[in-house]
C-alpha cells in the first residue's frame, strides 16, 4: 500500500505513516493530499488533525469537510522535539508552526533573540537547518546526522505531547465499524439553542462526544460547519438514531459521515 503524507521525509507524519503503509510518497500541505486520495492518487493519505497542546490542525478539518474521503483509522503518536543545528551559534529557528507553537516557552527562556521561521514541515526545517549553519531546526531526535547535533532534547512545553493523525481513503471505502466516528454537521441555520439541540441526541444515549469544533463555512460570516467526534460506532443503533434526529435538525443543510474506525497508537 502507498501513502501519501506531509514531506520531505522525516516530519512526524512520515513516522505516523509507516503504521500503515510501506511505501510513502509526500505533499507540501494537507490539502494536497486530500485531494489527491479523494481523486483516486492514492490509497492512503495521513493527514495531523489534533495536538494535545496546540489543539486542532484547522487545515486537516477544512480539508476533511471539502473533500469526500473516508477516515479509515487513528493514529496517535507522541511527539518528541529537539532543537537541531550544526552548532550552538545560529540566528533562526525554522520549523512547522505547529511545533514552534509547542516549544514556546523553552525558545522564549533560552532563545529569546532568534528568529522563528515558520515553514511547511518541521523535516523541511530540519533540511534548512543543514543548509545553513545559521538555522535551527525543531523535529525528532533522530535527525541529528548528516551534519546535525541535538543541541537540546524533549524541548516541547508538556512531556505529555501527542499528535493524532487520521488516515484517509477513498470514500467508497468508509465503514461502520469501529469504536470511533467522525461527522461533519453543516446545520446551514443560526438560532439560540441550535448547537444544544445538536449535541442532545448523543446525551440522550449515553454516547460520549471526545471532541466538537466549528469551523467558518466559507460561505458568509457567523455560518459554521460543526465537526464531531464521538466514541461509538455508526453501526451501533444508538449511533444511528442520534443521527435520524441530527439530520432532521440539519434538513437545511447536510450530515456527512467521515466514517468509523479504531485508535492504534504508536510508539516511534
Amino acid at each position: 500500500m502507498t501513502a501519501v503524507t506531509l514531506g520531505p521525509e522525516g516530519t512526524y507524519s512520515h513516522r505516523a505513516s509507516r503504521a500503515i503503509a510501506d511505501e510513502i510518497e509526500f505533499r507540501q500541505s494537507v490539502t494536497a493530499i486530500v485531494e489527491a486520495v479523494a481523486d483516486g492518487e492514492f490509497e492512503r493519505g495521513v493527514v495531523p488533525v489534533e495536538n494535545s497542546i496546540e489543539g486542532s490542525v484547522t487545515e486537516s478539518l477544512d480539508a476533511v469537510a471539502d473533500h469526500d474521503v473516508a477516515v479509515v483509522r487513528e493514529i496517535v503518536t507522541p511527539i518528541r522535539h529537539a532543537l537541531l543545528a550544526q552548532g550552538p551559534e545560529f540566528e533562526v529557528v525554522a520549523s512547522h508552526s505547529q511545533a514552534l507553537a509547542q516549544c514556546r516557552s523553552y525558545l522564549e527562556s533560552e532563545y529569546p533573540d532568534v528568529t522563528l521561521e515558520a515553514v511547511a514541515s518541521t523535516a523541511r526545517g530540519v533540511e534548512r537547518a543543514r543548509e545553513d549553519p545559521t538555522v535551527a531546526g525543531i523535529g525528532h531526535p533522530d535527525n541529528a546526522r548528516d551534519g546535525l547535533e541535538a543541541l537540546a532534547e524533549d524541548i516541547q512545553d508538556r512531556r505529555s505531547n501527542a499528535t493524532r493523525f487520521f488516515a484517509v481513503a477513498p470514500a467508497e471505502e468508509r465503514t461502520e465499524a469501529g469504536g470511533k466516528t467522525s461527522l461533519v454537521v453543516y446545520p446551514n441555520a443560526n438560532y439560540p439553542g441550535l448547537l444544544l439541540e445538536l449535541l442532545v441526541p448523543f446525551a440522550d444515549r449515553d454516547i460520549n462526544l471526545t471532541r466538537v469544533e466549528s469551523r467558518p463555512s466559507g460561505t458568509r460570516l457567523g455560518d459554521y460547519v460543526f465537526h464531531v467526534d464521538v466514541a461509538a460506532g455508526l453501526y451501533e443503533d444508538r449511533t444511528k438514531g442520534a443521527l435520524a434526529e441530527i439530520e432532521e435538525i440539519a434538513a437545511d443543510g447536510w450530515v456527512r459521515r467521515l466514517g468509523s474506525y479504531d485508535t492504534e497508537h504508536v510508539v516511534d
